[in-house]
């Protein structure tokens, strides 16, 4: 009998064991599988705290509804009539002192019509005219494995990037936009460049990929994100799941692999997949040769701080949703989501829920870092006051911090990523590589590696 142990119980591990165990049961196969987990539940960076009338995703907060995959799993996972949509409404840029809306028409700031060009509240009128290049300039030299900044500049100014682009770009990807490839943030807009000639004509003839029903771009469920997970762990009747375990150690046996674990048991497999961050990777394989990849690989932080007011949500201004910190900001904070506006679900009675992100790219993260919870919300209470006019003593509250734990994908992060593999592949056979810290961070793509790495075993058994 094969023995396929998979360390991490993050999504990409769960949704690895999934696909691992459907194979199993279509082939009706003789195969053991372990999924092992060193915290008490299984989630990783999913985790929905229930706090009075108040649902809290302490992670990720929902899941990009346009990727093609997520659709079809969730319907196999059959949770469609738990399916719940964000609410539509306007995000803001805070610069100068005040709030300024971010065109509706646009993808993560990037202009998908003229129209959404010309309305921008947030660029000059010579900032415009430098976009405009983008109609009438080639591209001859950009790739997918070049910087999603500088590509973005040379054809639509740096005034552009930098006030309405940047901000929401640099807030998803946990990176500076020079810092960041094509490849590992918005392909499409390259092939657009290609296709279309422009990166804005292209995106307007594609305008429907990124309007989902209703303008609703993003999902989650009735009952939050962790639905997912313990659907997912729910189903997974053939795999032996191993909480609060961590492993120490893997070694390689005389025909597979030895795994210690923490509480001195040892397992023996024929297969591993690591679906953890990859510095628990590198400590597990403690192999010198991988260590200089390893360490090109990069992590952001992030401090995530909840706030529930016993007020309504409709203090916020009308039809907003949330807003993100300009360079020209003098709030602390990079960037604010009005969670009971956006997500009707997370609050019961419509009181005012809302979220403030701290960045490790902020100059202010180190002290931050340094500070109480209590500390912490009381520098979150001084933005929502600048920011919103707010004040008052929340009812509830929740701080999260990931702290060297966000994957940042810069220039080098593929051919890191592919050595990385090569490497492991010739080194150590039937051991795998998956997760957020290489294949894509959004919970779709993760759930797309687990399927990869489940079919690349499958081949094997």
């Amino acid at each position: 009998m094969k023995t396929v142990v998979v360390v991490g119980g993050g999504i990409t591990g769960l949704s690895t064991m999934y696909y691992l165990q459907k194979t199993v049961k279509a082939r009706n196969l003789s195969v053991r599988l372990i999924l092992i987990e060193g915290n008490e539940e299984l989630g990783g960076k999913i985790r929905t705290v229930l706090n009075g009338p108040f649902k809290i995703e302490a992670g990720a907060d929902s899941i990009v509804a346009r990727k093609q995959n997520i659709k079809p799993f969730i319907k196999e996972l059959n949770l469609e009539d738990q399916v719940v949509y964000n609410a539509t409404g306007k995000s803001f840029i805070h610069t100068d002192g005040m709030l300024k809306g971010i065109p509706e028409d646009a993808l993560f700031g990037i202009p998908m019509s003229l129209e959404s060009l010309a309305k921008s509240d947030l660029v000059s009128a010579q900032g415009k005219v430098d976009a405009l290049k983008d109609f009438y300039t080639k591209n001859e030299t950009f790739t997918k494995n070049d910087s999603i900044g500088l590509f973005l500049e040379s054809f639509l100014g740096k005034e552009l990037v930098q006030k309405q682009i940047s901000p929401v770009l640099s807030g998803v990807y946990s990176g500076k936009l020079n810092e960041l490839t094509i490849a590992k943030t918005l392909p499409e807009m390259l092939d657009y460049k290609n296709e279309y000639g422009s990166i804005i004509r292209g995106l307007s003839e594609n305008k429907q990929k990124y309007q989902s029903k209703g303008n609703k771009k993003f999902l989650s469920f009735k009952n939050g994100l962790s639905t997912l997970v313990d659907r997912i762990e729910e189903s997974l009747d053939l795999v032996e799941i191993l909480k609060g375990v961590s492993v120490d150690e893997i070694g390689v046996g005389d025909e597979g692999y030895i795994i210690s674990l923490a509480n001195g048991e040892t397992l023996e497999t024929d297969f591993i997949v690591l679906s953890t961050p990859h510095t628990v990777a590198q400590k597990l394989l403690g192999d010198r040769e991988l260590d200089e990849d390893f360490d090109g690989l990069i992590n952001s932080s992030m401090i995530s701080v909840y706030l529930g007011f016993d007020i309504p949500d409709s203090m916020l201004p009308k039809d907003g949703t949330g807003f993100i910190a300009g360079d020209n900001s003098d709030l602390i904070c990079n960037a604010c989501t009005w969670t009971s506006r956006k997500w009707e679900h997370t609050s019961e009675n419509s009181q005012l829920l809302v979220r403030l992100f701290y960045k490790s790219s902020s100059p202010d993260y180190e002290r931050l870092r340094s500070l109480t919870n209590q500390e912490l919300i009381q520098v979150a209470l001084r933005d929502i006051k600048n920011s919103l006019s707010i004040s008052g003593n929340p009812v509830t509250s929740e701080v999260t911090k990931w702290h060297e734990n966000m994957p940042n994908y810069h220039i080098k992060h593929p051919q890191i990523v592919q050595s990385l593999e090569e490497k492991i592949s010739e080194n150590y056979p039937n051991v795998l590589l998956a997760g957020c810290s290489y294949n894509g961070v959004g919970i779709p793509d993760c759930i797309a590696d687990g399927e990869k790495k489940a079919q690349e075993i499958c081949l094997k058994l």
